[in-house]
């Protein structure tokens, strides 16, 4: 399938920002992440990735106002994005702490102009060992994207692990989910 041209509302090409993954070594939702990404740099997207070794936050804490220097990149990148890549794997039926707990980060963007994820499309994916869990950590990260006020994109990715999904060599060996990813 032909990589599609994104338009931009003006001259400077939209910034897509994935955000995700598990501490597990080459995790299917990191792997799943940077093919949806690298299909958006195709399309003329300017692009960065948040993956879990940037997520490896302090729990967040409302009245606690000091940042780490990851939590500060998060929060500016998300703040610049035109749209975002969201990527967790499927724990007990929702998202991973550690993805929710990144996403309790954009807090921090209340005041801004473009509220939490105001005006942002949001691509939501979504890898566990299971159809159902899929389905329900799919609603559950969707819920929260609606909460911070995105627009999850109609299109939700899920992943069933349970079956090989990506080579050793990083390339999906399913032509279902790469497309779409794509």
């Amino acid at each position: 399938m032909p990589p599609q041209t994104l338009i931009a509302t003006s001259a400077r090409r939209p910034y897509v920002v994935a955000v995700g993954g598990t501490t597990r070594a080459n995790s299917t939702t990191e792997a799943a992440l940077r093919l949806a990404l690298s299909a958006a740099e195709e399309a003329g997207a300017e692009i960065a990735t948040i993956g879990a070794g940037d997520l490896d936050l302090p729990m967040y804490s409302p009245g606690n106002l000091e940042r780490t220097a990851s939590a500060r990149r998060l929060v500016a990148e998300v703040r610049r994005a035109d749209g975002l890549l969201i990527g967790s794997p499927g724990y007990h039926g929702g998202i991973s702490g550690l993805v929710k707990n990144a996403l309790d980060y954009i807090e921090d963007l209340r005041d801004d102009e473009r509220p939490y994820l105001d005006g942002r499309a949001v691509g939501c994916v979504v890898v566990a060992a299971g159809c159902q869990a899929t389905a329900t950590t799919l609603m559950s990260l969707r819920q929260v994207v609606h909460a911070l006020r995105g627009w999850p994109t109609p299109l939700g990715v899920t992943i069933n692990s349970a079956e090989p999904v990506f080579g050793p060599d990083g390339r999906c060996l399913s032509e279902r989910v790469a497309g779409q990813l794509r």
